[in-house]
């Protein structure tokens, strides 16, 4: 008995987004300055962090363990910021135009761009934890800490992804694109990623104790390291999960605006 056909309409939407996603992917591949630059930034952060900076930060443990956590959360956020002047160049070209003069659903081409985000931010990742692994890293992990640490690293790049597509697209050149992007950029110097939050002046562990991205990292570190996670790992999901809700829902508001024009 063979499974019942998705209507029609369904059907064509995921056909559009896989096609879109593909292009993406292949534009991603060509892009080469970008994926390098993605995957070098945050190398050489890691070797400046600990070969410059780790021998005088006290972190009760070794410092390379310590940061590899912060190191991939800013390698996702440099991954995703990528996003952002991806649909700024498409809107720009023309490539909006096209579709609309076709059958293709309004979401498609904001979903290639993500998928491909993700794809890149596998690639960057691996590369990341594999240098630091040669750098002398050593997960404890079992591997449903592994899957969980990585889903949670997904929902992450999913949530992040969806908000560059939205900066993107409300963006009127690619150059703009990425100033809006700054602040995914800079929000991890701001946070438990290098230093613990106790060490930061009273108004500054405020702020890194009550953003986003320290629950996730804390998360990330304590399902590899085995360190406590507490209840950063329900905060870590919910900021996550409230992201991509938001940021999907920003995306598909700044797309027909900007189609609308």
């Amino acid at each position: 008995m063979t499974a019942p056909a998705l209507p029609r309409h369904r059907s064509a939407a995921l056909a559009e987004s896989l096609v879109l996603v593909g292009r993406s992917v292949r534009l991603s591949r060509r892009d080469v300055e970008t994926l390098v630059m993605a995957i070098a930034l945050p190398l050489l952060m890691m070797a400046l962090f600990v070969y410059v900076f780790g021998g005088a930060i006290e972190t009760g443990g070794a410092y390379l363990t310590y940061v590899v956590p912060g190191i991939v959360l800013l390698c996702v956020g440099f991954g995703a910021a990528a996003t952002a002047p991806a649909v700024a160049d498409d809107m720009g070209r023309g490539m909006v135009d096209r579709l609309r003069s076709m059958p293709v659903a309004a979401a498609a081409l904001v979903t290639g761009h993500v998928v491909a985000s993700v794809a890149r931010n596998a690639l960057a990742t691996g590369v990341v934890v594999a240098a630091a692994i040669a750098m002398g890293f050593r997960p404890d992990a079992e591997p449903l800490e592994w899957a969980a640490a990585l889903g949670l690293l997904l929902l992450y790049v999913l949530a992040l992804s969806a908000l560059a597509a939205g900066l993107g697209a409300l963006a009127s050149s690619v150059q703009s694109a990425s100033a809006l992007t700054f602040f995914m950029l800079f929000l991890p110097y701001l946070s438990s990623a290098f230093v613990p939050t106790g060490t930061m002046p009273a108004v500054l562990r405020a702020v890194a104790e009550h953003q986003p991205i320290t629950p996730v990292i804390e998360t990330v570190r304590g399902l590899l390291t085995g360190a406590p996670i507490g209840s950063a790992g329900w905060a870590a999901v919910l900021w996550c999960v409230g992201l991509l809700v938001v940021s999907s829902g920003f995306a598909a508001w700044a797309y027909r605006r900007r189609t609308r024009r």
